[in-house]
């Protein structure tokens, strides 16, 4: 028989810090806590899940009678990017961080990456996405030198107005970095970053691309698609797996056409799962420090999800997590934050108000997708299927 699971990763959604956060300077991160406290954050149907009567949750009212089942996620691995949080819950855990350069790329990375490209490169330090254009936009439009930055997290980021270097060409560009990122420099993402506009008012636009690097064995994506199953991607998750274990894909351009795509999925016949990532959380309001707009952007989804739940079937299973977090209102710096994070399960055959604590993996929800499924996968993590399963 089909079953269909749909996956939503609220990309930075943390719900507290994890007892390692001094390790990475996220000492007192609570991205949902700092939300919470806006005026414009209203979720009475993440409440109804069960969202906040998570352990360790102390925002929010607790639900007196949750209609999902709730836990708390500890990640496994030593990370807290988006990358390594999305391997992680499709199975795979990394012992190993990514890495990450503090002090910018060094020239043996800059100089095959001039010579290939033909262009010159400036900036090269971590840095603030929107002000890196403030400071370095200007001088790319004159001497068109590609402004090369990085921030906390893995990655290679090379931003190019579009009027100086064609999107596809920024493309190509960074397929080159791609490939010279390997061994010792294999970041975990090189991300294409167009934008338009005149110094003073330059603005990102829709048409960033990542090329991650390639998980390193099989996740959960890769079993259900080699079990004959469909694995549906919507937004940057066909961006982080580097197309691995994906039957389709769909790109979005913002939060709401993410949960557009998902509503027109679930009136579709497939035997399968359905993974979305609702990348604004992070991008745009999270790294920006936006308290008002991430907790609008949580309001919002959250009369979305309430939709969706209405026109589940019966065997569909609903999983609603996060990668890491990105504490909006943190003071220290404006990178992820290793936080715990939410998982709420709902679904018709789901047992209503099942409090599953704290479980240490991210993982466990690739082995309860694949159980729910009937795919045999060898991966990392535990199912969680039968506890919560009526």
């Amino acid at each position: 028989m089909a079953k269909r699971a749909f996956l939503i990763v609220l990309d930075s959604f943390g719900i507290g810090e994890e007892p390692d956060a001094d390790k990475f300077g996220d000492v007192g991160a609570n991205t949902l806590g700092s939300i919470s406290k806006s005026p414009n954050f209203n979720t009475p149907n993440l409440k109804k899940l069960g969202m906040f009567n998570i352990e360790g949750v102390t925002c929010g009212e607790k639900e007196a009678a949750p209609v999902g089942s709730f836990a708390r996620l500890r990640e496994r691995s030593n990370g807290k990017d988006t990358t390594i949080g999305h391997w992680e819950i499709a199975g795979v855990t990394s012992a190993d961080p990514l890495p990450t350069y503090p002090d910018g790329f060094p020239r043996e990375v800059l100089d095959p990456f001039e010579e290939q490209t033909g262009r010159k490169v400036v900036c090269n330090k971590p840095y603030s996405g929107t002000q890196v254009l403030d400071d370095y936009g200007e001088h790319h439009m004159k001497t068109g030198d590609l402004i090369v930055y990085t921030s906390a997290d893995s990655v290679f980021q090379v931003a190019a107005h579009e009027d100086v270097v064609p999107v596809e060409e920024l493309y190509r560009y960074c397929e080159i970095a791609r490939n010279i990122l390997k061994g010792k420099h294999a970041v975990g993402r090189v991300i294409a970053r167009p934008f338009v506009g005149e110094p003073g008012a330059f603005k990102r636009t829709s048409r960033r691309h990542d090329f991650s690097i390639k998980p390193p064995r099989k996740t959960v994506l890769d079993y259900i698609k080699d079990s004959g199953k469909e694995c549906i991607s919507i937004g940057k998750i066909f961006d982080i797996f580097a197309e691995q274990g994906l039957t389709e894909s769909n790109r979005t351009v913002s939060n709401d056409d993410g949960m557009d795509k998902l509503m027109q999925m679930q009136g579709r016949d497939f035997d399968g799962l359905c993974f979305l990532n609702l990348v604004d959380f992070d991008m745009a309001y999270g790294h920006r420090r936006n308290v008002d707009a991430y907790a609008q952007a949580a309001t919002d989804f959250d009369g979305q999800i309430a939709a969706f739940m209405k026109g589940m079937r019966p065997d569909d299973l609903l999983i609603i997590t996060a990668d890491h977090g990105c504490d909006p209102a943190y003071t220290k710096h404006t990178d992820h934050t290793r936080e715990y994070v939410p998982m709420l399960a709902y679904g018709p055959s789901v047992k209503a108000g099942v409090d599953l604590g704290t479980r240490y993996g991210f993982c466990d929800i690739a082995a309860t997708v694949a159980e729910h499924l009937g795919v045999k996968a060898d991966i990392e993590g535990n199912s969680f299927l039968s506890e919560i399963s009526k």
